[in-house]
């Protein structure tokens, strides 16, 4: 696949001139976090907004906070912004997050969603949007999506949700990687009557300039704490299953989602060929910051480093189980400890996928048995795109 290398991509908060005049006079509620930026970085979108007059009264935070500094699934409190007194509703706080949106709901107009995305199932930004869109649909309140690129919006692979399995980590009938940014997602919530009781929100979204599916769009920081690099990212729809494994992914390490391993992997064995180009590597997981208690903490690892794969390898094969096979087969876990824990199916969306790896079905196979599903899938999302193709 052909794929854009660089373009100058202008994101839908800096194209002010199609929203800052809908606000005029408006409370508004910002759904952002650190990702909010614009101007290259020099500003976060609270400030351009400030900056402009807008009467900005609530900010919610998603998981990892307003700043993006807590831990992957960590309970973040509700506080105030120190920079500007505006109140933070923290939607990630462990209590509903329905509730906390009821609670502050007389407080504004308008909702903006303003949140750079990675463009999978199992990465929650878009579960938050999904939940304020229905607290915007149930109050009568416009809701405007800042859209910015999907990193890997080229990619359209993997399950596709079997929605008996919806939790935190998926909600909606849309595979591991949708190739979707949350503008277009957005459209489709709305448009296939996915929010609560079949409402609609009274939707508007800022598209980016300059953007296309294949482009290859350089985050210019951090989404959360643990995906440190573009190559993390692109590994992320195959690596983030360990998750849901006895295995380490690398998290308190320098290269989360880069690696994984155990204290019980057998590696110094040639390499099949679907992990040609990986490496033999050890690695010890530490607390960090990101990662206060990461699995493994403290155990010397022997497992695989994906590091020279190449991008466009990594992008080519999409969502790949070649890694998750790997570890299986690899790993031989004392006795009474599970390879799988039930957190996997609910990130595959998918209670089949375990059963073929320990059946020993390959990757390919593995892939065949979402196709037909993701045809759908595909036939569905060509209905909500803002962006070609290529």
């Amino acid at each position: 696949m052909a794929m854009v290398m660089t373009a100058a991509v202008t994101v839908g908060a800096e194209r002010t001139d199609l929203y800052l005049s809908a606000l005029q006079g408006k409370r508004v509620a910002l759904l952002s976090n650190h990702t909010g930026l614009v101007n290259g970085g020099k500003e976060h979108t609270l400030d351009m907004l400030l900056r402009n007059g807008v009467n900005v009264t609530t900010i919610y935070s998603p998981e990892h906070g307003f700043r993006g500094t807590a831990d992957a699934g960590a309970h973040v409190k509700s506080s105030v912004d120190a920079k500007t007194g505006i109140p933070i509703a923290s939607l990630y706080d462990g209590k509903s997050s329905a509730a906390k949106a009821a609670q502050t709901v007389s407080k504004y107009d308008v909702i903006i969603c303003d949140l750079q995305d990675v463009g999978t199932r199992f990465y929650t930004y878009y579960v938050t949007m999904l939940k304020l869109m229905e607290t915007a649909a149930a109050n009568d309140k416009e809701f405007i999506v800042l859209d910015r690129p999907n990193p890997i919006g080229m990619m359209v692979d993997g399950p596709v949700l079997d929605m008996s399995l919806k939790s935190g980590v998926g909600a909606l009938p849309i595979p591991v990687a949708h190739g979707m940014t949350l503008g277009e997602l957005a459209q489709m919530i709305n448009g296939e009557g996915w929010l609560k009781g079949g409402r609609k929100a009274k939707l508007t979204v800022v598209p980016c300039d300059g953007y296309t599916h294949a482009t290859r769009y350089q985050l210019p920081v951090n989404p959360s704490p643990n995906l440190k690099s573009m190559k993390a990212i692109y590994l992320y729809p195959s690596t983030c299953y360990f998750e849901g494994t006895a295995m380490s992914l690398g998290r308190g390490t320098a290269n989360p989602f880069e690696i994984y391993g155990h204290p019980a992997m057998k590696t110094g064995s040639p390499l099949p060929a679907s992990l040609s180009m990986a490496t033999d590597t050890t690695f010890t997981p530490l607390s960090m910051s990101g990662a206060a208690n990461p699995p493994l903490k403290g155990q010397k690892c022997r497992g695989r480093s994906l590091r020279s794969l190449s991008d466009d390898e990594i992008l080519a094969r999409g969502v790949d189980f070649s890694y998750v096979i790997d570890a299986y087969r690899n790993t031989t876990l004392p006795a009474g400890k599970q390879f799988f824990t039930s957190f996997f199916n609910l990130l595959t969306g998918n209670s089949n996928i375990s059963k073929m790896i320990q059946q020993g079905k390959s990757a390919e196979e593995i892939k065949a048995s979402w196709a037909d599903d993701l045809a759908r899938f595909r036939k569905l999302r060509s209905r909500y795109l803002l962006y070609p193709e290529k």
